[in-house]
């Protein structure tokens, strides 16, 4: 018969019994047990327990890793897991994490005492990547299930998924296959095992057969429970990034240190400039640094009025505000050269209250040192005895200044202190200028500018420029000379062929960074049917990794036939087909993104150093953590902060951040959490020493066991 034990409360009787405590005694004389928010990953070196320490790095969730490949590991004991502190009995993990079922050998004591230390406290494991039997609840995978690839196939949450931990997805889980020649997945299925109490909350389709076989399911035995999970990953792969906040809220109970959520904000720069557009025939952009001596004849790519009707109209459509990162004195031009006209500019400034407005410089100047541009690639200019000549900071200020003047007249609602500079301007940029222009930063004090943005490409970690913070752009593969799908696909196909194939052999010469295509795109399709998808992919990757920066386009992919649209569709319309209403895409403005990666930054460091912790005892949290430090949590609804409700709703749970004083802080759960907990719990039987379970085959290719999908992009 199979046990229902998910909504009794632990009463005092079982609880002794689950300490394995002398009736009589413990009732009176034994306080209740305290469990430490930290997990415990065991490590084989593989890349399915690697994926799970990533999502905790990521969320800023407490862990300690023991690799069981490495000399002088520590020994998993009774000692390692638990004490006692203060009288109280301690769980020093609140969750196990595995490679499989048991990856010790034969008779092993670890897994002895992690199965007698699960049993007493109640502390779920996570089989990380194990094979289909019934030693996990499984009938064997060769009886009627199946081993081999899941490239492709579309995996579903079942109900009891939907209704448990992985109720932030609306139910499908689609499973990679970004290349016809690689191998991206693999996996066994099967069905419960007869008698087990196995309840499935990701299945597949058995190939061949009209069943299904579990993916990741909850199988409770002995006392214990185990997240068995068949299938092989890394972190990288959308299959994982999709089910991995359900695997930490399944071992932590939804009652963690740390947090996440989906973040997805665009920037559109170069508002009310045009763009230089790149030359099919030159392989170069006349007007810009890449052709020499002045080549071609330049001609520029400007957003019109209908233009900005489409993006208002797109914007209410979705949803979704975009980011204008503006320079003013692009519509100064076009106000003289068309006696006084701009329509876009009035259509823009007219509706400016629909946008968020960056400062993006007035003229979009070169920042960094003065450009010698009579060669390509570009190089710094000298003074006569062989010093860098940089632009001034009189220069720099001048167009911070005057565009953020020209924007206030217009009446755009700005804050005062982001910018984005040209190019990212100003900044180190290699190989030709490998430092920040000196002048940069008093420049930037002048202005009073706080937060900077910085091309992820280049320059990824935030950092400091003098005062001002910088916050990392992604930018995405739609370039910045095109206005046409055709122009698009020309110079993709000159930057990623080989010479051969009469590209430029940049994907040769920089091959660790850059996969060269196999041969050049139509310029029919190719946009449509190879750029779009793995921009697509690239965008949501970012999402579904709790990556907070923003992306950024160009106005010109705006305009015309309007090329950045598809991208941008392709990745909401993704994102909302994934995941339920309760986990929406979080669209912040830059200075907010800034601040929130300076609070996480400042968490994670304070975890990994040890200085915040936390612990529950029954429906308690104790969070530890120095004055000053922002602290973040995930708990359940309900909870409460003192007399506050703690957070905001997000996938499911609360989480947020709150000041800390340098003493406790008490958050309450709501009661029915503390049910939830009791009701993980069984009582305690005899220790049994598990069999002992060879690890499964990766059956994932080496770049794919590494890297996953971004191995497979060009």
């Amino acid at each position: 018969m199979k046990r229902t034990i998910r909504t009794a409360v632990l009463t005092a009787g079982a609880l002794i019994a689950a300490l394995g405590l002398p009736a009589g005694t413990a009732q009176a004389d034994t306080p209740a047990p305290r469990t430490d928010l930290r997990v415990l990953v065991v490590s084989d070196g593989g890349p399915a327990t690697a994926a799970i320490a990533a999502e905790l790095d990521t969320a800023g969730t407490p862990y300690t890793e023991v690799d069981l490949t490495r000399a002088g590991r520590p020994t998993i004991d009774a000692a390692f897991l638990a004490d006692t502190v203060d009288g109280r009995p301690r769980a020093k993990y609140q969750a196990v994490v595995l490679p499989n079922d048991n990856p010790f050998p034969a008779g092993s004591s670890e897994m002895t005492a992690l199965a007698s230390y699960e049993r007493t406290y109640g502390i779920p494991q996570v089989d990380a990547y194990t094979y289909a039997r019934p030693a996990v609840g499984l009938q064997y995978f060769a009886a009627g299930g199946y081993g081999g690839s899941l490239d492709g196939v579309q995996a579903t949450v079942t109900a009891a998924g939907r209704g448990g931990p992985f109720g932030y997805l609306d139910g499908s889980v689609p499973f990679e296959d970004n290349s016809p020649t690689v191998g991206e997945s693999y996996a066994y299925l099967a069905a419960p095992a007869p008698g087990a109490d196995f309840t499935t909350y990701v299945d597949a389709p058995i190939p061949g057969t009209p069943r299904r076989g579990s993916l990741v399911g909850e199988y409770r035995h002995d006392g214990r429970r185990e997240l068995v999970v068949t299938f092989v990953y890394n972190r990288h792969q959308q299959q994982f990034r999709l089910l991995a906040r359900g695997i930490v809220e399944w071992m932590t109970g939804g009652v963690h240190l740390g947090s996440t959520r989906n973040h997805f904000a665009v920037h559109v720069d170069d508002v009310f400039a045009a763009d230089d557009r790149w030359d099919t025939v030159l392989n170069c952009t006349p007007g810009d640094v890449d052709c020499a001596n002045g080549a071609g004849t330049p001609n520029p790519i400007r957003m019109t009025a209908a233009d900005a009707d489409h993006a208002i109209d797109w914007q209410n459509r979705r949803g979704f505000t975009l980011d204008m990162a503006y320079n003013g004195a692009g519509s100064l031009d076009q106000r003289e050269d068309n006696n006084g006209a701009d329509p876009l500019a009035d259509k823009l400034i007219a509706e400016r209250n629909r946008f968020r407005w960056i400062n993006h410089t007035y003229t979009h100047a070169y920042l960094g040192c003065e450009q010698d541009t009579s060669v390509v690639p570009w190089r710094c200019a000298t003074n006569p005895g062989g010093s860098t000549k940089w632009v001034s900071r009189t220069a720099i200020s001048d167009e911070i200044a005057l565009n953020r003047v020209w924007g206030q007249t217009s009446g755009l609602p700005l804050e005062n202190d982001e910018l984005v500079t040209g190019e990212h301007s100003g900044m180190a940029v290699l190989p030709q200028q490998p430092q920040d222009n000196p002048n940069l930063a008093p420049a930037l004090a002048d202005n009073g500018v706080a937060w900077l943005a910085s091309d992820n490409s280049r320059d990824p970690e935030q950092r400091l420029v003098g005062q001002a913070s910088t916050v990392a752009r992604h930018p995405m593969n739609i370039f910045y000379n095109a206005g046409r799908a055709a122009e698009q696909v020309d110079e993709y196909n000159w930057i990623y062929t080989r010479r051969s194939q009469g590209g430029s052999g940049i994907c040769e010469d920089l091959a660790h960074t850059t996969t060269c295509l196999p041969a050049p795109l139509d310029t029919a399709t190719g946009y449509a049917g190879h750029i779009v998808p793995q921009e697509i992919r690239t965008a949501l990757g970012h999402i579904l990794a709790g990556d907070l920066k923003p992306h950024f386009i160009h106005q010109s992919n705006l305009a015309e036939e309007r090329i950045a649209y598809p991208v941008l569709d392709g990745v909401l319309d993704t994102y909302t087909a994934l995941f339920a209403d309760n986990t929406p895409l979080v669209n912040l403005r830059m200075k907010d993104i800034g601040r929130e990666l300076q609070r996480r930054a400042a968490w994670k460091e304070a975890v990994r150093t040890g200085q915040a912790a936390a612990y529950r005892i029954g429906n308690t949290v104790t969070v530890q953590a120095p004055s000053g430090l922002q602290v973040t949590a995930t708990l359940p609804d309900g909870t409460r902060l003192g007399d506050e409700a703690f957070g905001s709703a997000y996938a499911g749970r609360v989480s947020g951040w709150t000041a800390s004083a340098g003493t406790p802080l008490a958050f309450t759960l709501p009661q029915a959490a503390q049910a939830e907990q009791a009701g993980a719990t069984a009582t305690a039987v005899a220790p049994v020493a598990p069999a002992t379970v060879p690890a499964p085959r990766t059956h994932l290719p080496e770049a794919v066991r590494e890297r996953g999908s971004e191995a497979l992009r060009g």
